[in-house]
């Protein structure tokens, strides 16, 4: 006979996850031992519950501290032309930058071809690091056609990339994005204060404005435990794109 019994581990578990939802990231979480208390039920059990949420991204572990939620992850549609900034004010998040490369130089092949640009022309690199109400979010590369070299006369650390395009007038319409994951390195761990394991999200953008008219080629590294890509599809589009 079928039991609607649930386990004390999943029952546990649901319960926490309320409590990841409702609580601040420096808040701490029951710890096991309070776990046992409340539900009359072994540590195993207790860890065994906690474990489900850290691998779900929930919650995480500081030894001799003990269980926190983790940040709450921000939504990106894929393939978006929004930029960073303009993502972060749609969601009551303050955005800021820390530049750290911003010049004339050489395209490589891949951004010639992207850019659709000769071999004799130059670039602006723009390299940030952003952050969401202080919280560092991604490493963004952006290697920007010479029709909007005008970037280089504007203060990026505090302006949107994008709305300095619209000055220059060119607006942003159409972006083509792959996404990709992989372990982060030690340079980015560092500035996105990720732990040992890190992961980042690598989105491949290429953003063309009004025209049709290639403006951006740029790889963006979004700390992974801290962002979530969406996706619409339709059917029509989805047939034509895998044909």
């Amino acid at each position: 006979m079928a039991t609607t019994n649930q386990p004390r581990h999943e029952e546990i578990a649901d319960y926490l996850r309320t409590l990841a939802e409702e609580r601040d990231p420096d808040e701490r979480m029951p710890s096991d031992a309070e776990l046992c208390d409340r539900f009359g039920v072994s540590r195993m059990t207790a860890r065994q519950a906690v474990q489900t949420l850290v691998n779900e991204g929930l919650v995480y572990r500081t030894r001799g501290h003990g269980t926190f939620p983790s940040r709450r992850r921000v939504h990106r549609l894929l393939g978006s032309p929004l930029s960073f900034t303009e993502n972060m004010r749609r969601r009551g998040l303050e955005a800021s930058s820390t530049v750290l490369a911003f010049e004339e130089t050489v395209p490589s092949d891949a951004d010639r071809e992207a850019l659709a640009i000769d071999h004799r022309s130059r670039v602006v690199l723009l390299e940030r690091l952003r952050f969401a109400n202080d919280v560092p979010m991604a490493i963004e590369r952006a290697v920007i056609s010479p029709i909007c070299r005008g970037v280089l006369d504007n203060d990026l650390s505090a302006n949107s990339l994008h709305d300095v395009f619209e000055d220059l007038g060119h607006s942003p319409a159409r972006a083509h994005a792959t996404v990709s994951a992989r372990r982060a390195t030690k340079r980015e761990r560092e500035l996105l204060e990720l732990g040992s394991q890190g992961v980042v999200l690598s989105e491949r953008r290429v953003i063309a404005d009004q025209d049709g008219k290639p403006l951006e080629h740029t790889e963006t590294l979004y700390a992974a435990d801290r962002y979530e890509f969406d996706a619409v599809l339709y059917r029509g589009e989805t047939e034509a794109q895998e044909s």
